[in-house]
């Protein structure tokens, strides 16, 4: 991360990670406040962000044999009537069209919050037979969620997303789908993003509204907290059973599908912006940076030297490159601040005396380190440095996961994760004590319990965890006594162990927290 700050505007994430960010989202120029509460202006840099991510995205979704649609943007009350926990999830955020000109319509039209229904109307029409299924389908569009807050491209009241749903012959079919598009979400922040996720089931409480299951990848933020990036949910038949959609089997028996949906949404943003940003703005992973090179001619005034640049651009782009020159009267201190702000992954500085010297400077944004290339060799130089400056970025955002106290990824290879939760510094939220809750009246065996030697309150801070992936058990958060004499391992900045972890044994006084675990001998 750069060290010497060059953009006094920003604060300090130290002092202020919240304004921190607003800061950055408006000096980076991604997005800006409109008439309306809640609702944002994509600014075009924002905007180019979303459709990089958009395209590379889109192209993965084709892969696995996605086609896209679009869906109206109004839904009758009557359709959105028909599942009733979906309905009743999303009826406090809900925003209605009663009017058509001067005329009140006669049936209130819902602004869609998200397309399950009409999604599921379509299904019903066009699904007969086994042969029509699998039926894959994506959108990209914005929705609209009449929110209480709001913060740029996390909470938006408008926000623009892609949602997928698909239907399918069977319940395993549909469960494996569902957990390849977690999957393709969790590559996809990984290796275009530089972000690395954890994965997991979301608890019954927190899953989406109609959903039999809901999994989602979360990643690791500079303030120590983790942001949902994307969820995929398997809704078994139950809105297939509301909606009437049959089809005709192998056997000649007409049998409901089973469904899935899964989506991400411009939050991405908003997660790219907290996991690489520093105090000087933004910093972008190379694959989805509107601008991956921006050339800065040294003393553009002498002879030759705008048109040098313009060449090495013309070179640039011809191999693939994003490519800006900035040929303006800024002072040179002014553009590299600027472009750092902006997040740009490399820059490169010519001169008169580069030129002389038949080569160019190569700056990353990540660390500044200055590397010196001959110019026949600029193509490959910057594609090397590019690749230099994604794995840096991934490698960071890796530490910052796995320094967390009591977070963890263990047994890699066997598919477990720790869920970085929300830190504790302050007691525990009491969100997580509720999910807890929850958990233990449905099911004695929770999972795994991470101990750490982060304390909160005079008091060991656990963390329950899955089992697998394959199987998404679920995760909380518990505040419990100190344990003794349990098997440990060190690290630099904590101790943590891992237990298996049951309901507390029946009989015994629950503490006031409403929440305990023992661990199984």
């Amino acid at each position: 991360m750069a060290k010497d700050k060059k953009v006094e505007q920003i604060t300090d994430m130290e002092v202020d990670f919240a304004q921190w960010y607003t800061d950055v989202c408006k000096k980076a120029q991604l997005i800006d406040y409109s008439s309306v509460k809640g609702i944002f202006i994509y600014r075009p840099y924002g905007y180019a962000i979303w459709e990089n991510i958009q395209h590379i995205m889109d192209a993965e979704f084709k892969k696995v044999g996605v086609q896209n649609v679009y869906m109206p943007m109004l839904i009758p009350e009557s359709l959105l009537q028909k599942e009733k926990d979906h309905v009743e999830g999303f009826a406090p955020e809900c925003a209605w069209v009663t009017m058509g000109g001067n005329e009140r319509l006669e049936e209130r039209l819902c602004i869609r919050p998200t397309s399950e229904t009409l999604f599921c109307d379509h299904f019903a029409q066009v699904i007969q037979s086994h042969r029509d299924l699998p039926m894959k389908y994506n959108q990209w569009c914005s929705v609209l969620r009449w929110e209480k807050t709001s913060r740029p491209f996390l909470r938006h009241r408008e926000f623009l997303w892609q949602e997928g749903h698909t239907m399918h012959a069977t319940a395993e079919e549909a469960k494996a789908f569902t957990e390849q598009m977690l999957n393709l979400y969790a590559d996809f922040c990984e290796n275009v993003l530089a972000m690395p996720v954890t994965r997991g089931q979301k608890t019954e409480k927190e899953k989406f509204n109609g959903a039999e299951a809901t999994y989602t990848i979360e990643c690791m933020m500079h303030d120590r907290k983790a942001l949902q990036a994307g969820t995929s949910h398997y809704f078994g038949d139950g809105f297939a059973k509301a909606f009437d959609i049959t089809f005709t089997d192998k056997n000649n028996q007409r049998v409901s599908p089973f469904q899935t949906s899964w989506g991400v949404s411009t939050r991405l943003i908003g997660g790219i912006i907290m996991t690489h940003g520093d105090n000087n703005g933004l910093v972008l992973p190379p694959k989805i940076a509107p601008v991956q090179v921006v050339i800065l001619p040294v003393a553009q005034h002498k002879p030759g030297v705008l048109e040098a640049a313009e060449a090495l651009k013309a070179r640039l782009e011809k191999a693939g490159f994003r490519v800006k020159v900035d040929d303006s009267d800024n002072s040179m201190g002014w553009k590299c601040a600027e472009y750092e702000m902006k997040g740009v992954p490399l820059r490169v500085e010519c001169g008169p005396r580069d030129l002389e010297n038949d080569q160019c400077v190569l700056v990353r944004r990540t660390d500044r380190e200055k590397v010196t290339v001959k110019l026949e060799d600029l193509e490959a130089a910057v594609e090397e440095q590019l690749n230099l400056v994604h794995q840096g970025m991934y490698e960071r955002a890796k530490k910052n996961l796995e320094d967390q106290p009591g977070v963890r990824a263990e047994d890699e290879g066997s598919g477990r994760h720790v869920l970085p939760l929300h830190p504790l510094q302050a007691g525990a939220p009491g969100r997580y004590l509720r999910l807890l809750r929850q958990a233990c009246r449905q099911d004695d065996l929770l999972g795994y319990c991470v101990l750490s030697s982060h304390i909160a309150g005079g008091r060991l801070v656990a963390r329950f965890l899955i089992g697998s992936v394959k199987h998404f058990p679920i995760f909380s958060v518990y505040r419990g006594e100190r344990q003794k004499e349990v098997p440990s391992w060190r690290t630099e900045r904590s101790w943590s162990c891992i237990l298996p972890v049951r309901n507390r044994p029946s009989g015994r006084r629950r503490p006031n927290t409403g929440a305990t675990a023992t661990a199984l001998p």
